[in-house]
């Protein structure tokens, strides 16, 4: 049930990283691959600031946060090659 969980995070905050980044919709999948590589940046990341996570809330406030800059390193990496 955990993976189950984690997946629909991931699928909240990949959608959400692409309504805050503004022209960046991948689609179902691509959110949902966004979101789960985002929960994976946004875990570590408050990992290492210190910052709770708590649980559903806290889980999904981190990985739209990982999804966000995840987004935009990849808005930025393709500016550079465009």
């Amino acid at each position: 049930m955990g993976i189950l969980w984690f997946l629909l995070i991931g699928l909240c905050a990949g959608w959400l990283a692409g309504q805050i980044i503004k022209g960046n919709s991948f689609g179902l999948v691509g959110n949902l691959i966004v979101g789960v590589i985002g929960a994976l940046i946004g875990g570590f990341l408050f990992g290492q600031l210190g910052l709770p996570q708590g649980e559903l809330l806290g889980s999904l406030i981190a990985a739209t946060v990982g999804a966000v800059i995840l987004l935009l390193l990849l808005r930025f990496i393709g500016n550079r090659r465009g």
